[in-house]
């Protein structure tokens, strides 16, 4: 799509090459010059500040291109130095990288070692705990052992004694009186079974 300049210059274009050659001319016209004085004065009204612009820029193109030129040689030796300073900050960096790949390798072979040693021990630990567990465990299978072994040995003599007793009362009531009936109770012979805590 066209500007109204470009419109406007058409128009300019078009008026001039409908109006009448001078008699005997093949080159000058006859204009109404009060239309194309309202078509240029248009065209003057349309023309953008933009176009202004580039007008006076292109009438300072010297100023331009110095000021131009200083700039790009600010930008190429502020480039350069940028570039040196680059250089030596990747010989540092460089060395400190390896610096810091060989303490990563220092940290994780200590890393490494400790977590060695903490299970090391920590096995050291479990192993000991068992031992420990299982002695106590026998030294109280041992303790239960004889603690059964003598509370029967107790009860059977106990059981004995009271038998002994019986026996003796029974005797005696049979010789106050020889006509009485015998007592139908008899003493049971062992101990019980041991019943479950």
């Amino acid at each position: 799509m066209s500007s109204r300049i470009e419109q406007i210059i058409e128009e300019i274009e078009e008026f001039i090459d409908s109006c009448k050659f001078q008699p005997l001319s093949s080159t000058k016209i006859v204009v109404n010059k009060e239309e194309l004085e309202e078509l240029l004065r248009e065209l003057r009204m349309k023309t953008p500040d933009e176009i202004k612009r580039y007008q006076k820029i292109i009438s300072n193109k010297d100023a331009i291109l110095e000021d131009a030129q200083t700039k790009a040689d600010n930008i190429i030796a502020e480039a350069q130095a940028q570039a040196q300073k680059i250089v030596s900050e990747s010989e540092v960096m460089q060395v400190a990288l390896q610096q810091s790949n060989q303490l990563i390798e220092q940290t994780n072979a200590q890393a490494q070692e400790i977590m060695d040693n903490a299970t090391t021990e920590a096995n050291n630990v479990r192993m000991s705990a068992i031992q420990y567990t299982d002695e106590m465990l026998a030294n109280l299978e041992q303790i239960m052992s004889h603690a059964i072994d003598s509370a029967g040995a107790k009860y059977n003599n106990f059981i004995n004694s009271i038998q002994s007793c019986y026996d003796i009362v029974s005797k005696n009531r049979m010789e106050l009186s020889p006509q009485a009936a015998p007592s139908s109770y008899t003493m049971p012979s062992s101990a019980p079974e041991n019943e479950d805590a």
